[in-house]
């Protein structure tokens, strides 16, 4: 029967190659077994990213090149454990932390310094947002906060985030698009969150 089988398998892959299915190893394909290429973007914010840290570092360097590599590395290896953990898409919450930081080029209220990557509290001038004490606790702190909108379900991990309870109704915006006008003000909010997916797919 393992003689009968080997043979079929040996004859089939010929035809696999033929119907225009890519040749892909083990490292070109993402944890769930899909080449990210092929992957839809994702709307949803719950949910399991798609896109490994170097193709998130990558996506942020394309668009700044001059941003710290070493922290951007760490910062894509953090959001995909940190959202794992939570059940948040990570693509979706490393992409908002793009947007909310010009791709780590900040310039706004919030400071690098601050490890806070997501404008957690910066209300406007004196008001530059929270302050984390590294890394790790700030994209915690977001991936807690984009759950609040998200989902009604309770954190797995201790709560880092201070403005947690102040979402209210918990779950009102379980995809992108219900982040404008409630996580920012912005209209059209999910809509450039919805661009950057599209880009980050691409």
């Amino acid at each position: 029967m393992r003689v009968v089988l080997t043979a079929w398998l040996l004859l089939l892959a010929p035809s696999v190659q033929a119907s225009g299915l890519p040749d892909l190893t083990p490292e070109e394909m993402d944890y769930s077994g899909h080449s990210s290429p092929w992957s839809t973007p994702p709307e949803q914010i719950m949910g399991n990213g798609s896109m490994s840290s170097g193709e998130l570092v990558s996506f942020l360097l394309e668009n700044n090149p001059d941003a710290d590599e070493s922290r951007v590395s760490r910062l894509a290896s953090l959001y995909i454990e940190e959202a794992a953990m939570e059940g948040v898409n990570s693509d979706v919450a490393f992409v908002q932390m793009c947007l909310e930081t010009g791709f780590l080029r900040f310039g706004g209220l919030v400071s690098p310094e601050q490890n806070n990557f997501c404008g957690l509290g910066a209300t406007g001038p004196g008001y530059p947002g929270l302050f984390f004490p590294d890394e790790r606790t700030g994209v915690r702190a977001h991936v807690q906060h984009l759950k609040a909108y998200a989902s009604e379900d309770p954190l797995a991990g201790e709560i880092v985030d201070p403005r947690f309870h102040y979402v209210s109704p918990r779950g009102r915006a379980p995809d992108i698009h219900g982040l404008a006008g409630s996580w920012a003000a912005d209209p059209e909010y999910g809509a450039k969150l919805a661009d950057l997916l599209d880009e980050l797919y691409r």
